[in-house]
Formats: C-alpha cells, sequence, structure tokens
C-alpha cells in the first residue's frame, strides 16, 4: 500500500506536513481532502489505528463544523453517522490525514512525523 496524505491544497498545516515529507524524501499519493475524502471504512480505520477519540477526526476550526453544528451534535450522534458525515464532506476533516499499511497520523506534529519517517538525510 502506498502511503497516501488526505490534504487540503490551500491549507497551511497540510503544505507544512507536505513539505516535511518531502524534505524527508517519503514517497507518497498526495490526495485533495475536499474532492476526495476518506471513506467511511478508512475513517473507521483512523480511530483504530490511532486510538484517538471519534471528535479528533473533526476539524473543530472548520466552517462545516459550525455551520454542521457539531460542537453539539457529536456528544449525540453515532459513531456511525458521525463517519459518514465525516467520508463526506472532506472540510469536516482534521488534515492533514495520513494513511499508511498499518498506521495513521491525523493532523500535523512535526515530531510524530519525524518519528515515524525518520531524520533528515
Amino acid at each position: 500500500m502506498t502511503l497516501r496524505v488526505f490534504h487540503y491544497k490551500n491549507c497551511t498545516t497540510c503544505k507544512r506536513a507536505l513539505a516535511l515529507l518531502d524534505k524527508l524524501k517519503v514517497d507518497y499519493e498526495p490526495i485533495d481532502i475536499v474532492t476526495a475524502p476518506p471513506t467511511q471504512k478508512e475513517l473507521k480505520g483512523v480511530l483504530t489505528r490511532t486510538g484517538l477519540p471519534l471528535k479528533k477526526l473533526f476539524n473543530t476550526s472548520g466552517q462545516s463544523y459550525r455551520a454542521g453544528n457539531w460542537g453539539e451534535r457529536l456528544a449525540e450522534v453515532s459513531e456511525g453517522d458521525a463517519l459518514r458525515a465525516l467520508a463526506a464532506d472532506g472540510k469536516l476533516i482534521k488534515r492533514p490525514v495520513v494513511l499508511g499499511e498499518d498506521f495513521a497520523l491525523v493532523g500535523f506534529d512535526e515530531a510524530a512525523y519525524r518519528s515515524r519517517f525518520g531524520k533528515t538525510r
């Protein structure tokens, strides 16, 4: 499985993450999270691999989150319904999302990326 990175081209955090991956010479497939968001199954896999709570998959500072009133709804919605909503609206997802064969990363933490992908060459 090729490393896949779901990102948003206008996101500064995503740009920083992709720049670091390039600097570390990591091969990856960039995927526009808005036009091709992760599937519900992929997002469920992210939860399983990371152990993160469901809320951590949401871009809580984004317009889709506010417009959908997810701050209040999230406590009451089922995991399946939340994952369906995320899969339907890439801007609702915290980004970038990195999917490897046996791991996933959500958001950008430079130390986590360096730990996973090695030091600069």
